[in-house]
């Protein structure tokens, strides 16, 4: 999940919506921004979906 943002100057600004970390910047394209993103390695994402991975396997160990 991303929040997009259009400059006075028509370029766009991209922030991941779980780390709140400013993705991308004064891009002119949004197809850019759409490959920026997809690029884009979230921490927070990431240790949740471990998290839940973890549960996951401890709920089956069960």
């Amino acid at each position: 999940m991303y929040a997009r943002t259009q400059n006075e100057n028509g370029t766009y600004n991209t922030r991941c919506l779980y780390c709140f970390m400013t993705v991308a910047f004064a891009v002119e394209a949004p197809e850019e921004l759409d490959r920026l993103e997809s690029r884009h390695l979230c921490p927070e994402k990431a240790l949740a979906q471990l998290v839940a991975a973890d549960h996951d396997q401890a709920t089956h160990a069960h």
